[in-house]
């Protein structure tokens, strides 16, 4: 696992080529089979697709200690990559060359953040309506940035609000089916 830690860049699914040759080819935990029925199972199931396979190997083999030292084996080397990288540029913040790299990077993640609160805006709207989202948009504003209601209480409120719309108007359709039947 320290191998597909170290060794897999760009993410869980450009690493899942590695995980298999360890699993099957080199070390003949598993077959090939079992690595796509895992796979599967593992890809319908939330959450990082690379930790979830490092844990069933390392459980497969040696139980739940196995499974926290596979996991642990593979994101280690990732986490130390990291404290180094944000390490040295905490060192190099004070350089004008890297204050001018940082500051043109700022730019680029505000045009992506505005992006994709536009288009989830753009969802709300076709989801609810215009005139419900723009209420809703004037709540969020208001709990975020005047009242100064922590945002995770916002976004758990909002998911009850939304799993109740979500009933309502699945009640509604079956109403207007069951009437529009008869």
């Amino acid at each position: 696992m320290i191998r597909t830690g170290v060794l897999g860049y760009g993410g869980g699914p450009s690493v899942m080529p590695l995980f298999r040759y360890e699993a099957v080819t080199r070390y003949r935990w598993i077959s090939d089979d079992e690595f796509g029925e895992i796979l599967a199972l593992g890809n319908a199931l939330p959450g990082p697709i690379a930790t979830k396979m490092a844990a069933y190997l390392g459980y497969r083999g040696k139980g739940i200690p196995g499974a926290i030292l596979a996991v642990l084996a593979h994101i280690v080397p990732s986490l130390i990559a990291m404290i180094v990288l944000l390490s040295a540029v905490a060192y190099l913040s004070s350089s004008k060359v890297i204050q001018g790299m940082i500051a043109a990077v700022v730019p680029v993640i505000a045009v992506m953040l505005g992006v994709m609160a536009y288009e989830f805006g753009e969802k709300a709207v076709k989801g609810l309506g215009k005139t419900l989202g723009i209420i809703l948009f004037v709540i969020v504003f208001v709990l975020l940035q005047l009242l100064n209601v922590h945002a995770a209480i916002v976004i758990a409120a909002f998911l009850i609000y939304g799993a109740f719309h979500f009933k309502l108007v699945q009640r509604l359709r079956e109403r207007r089916m069951n009437g529009g039947g008869r």
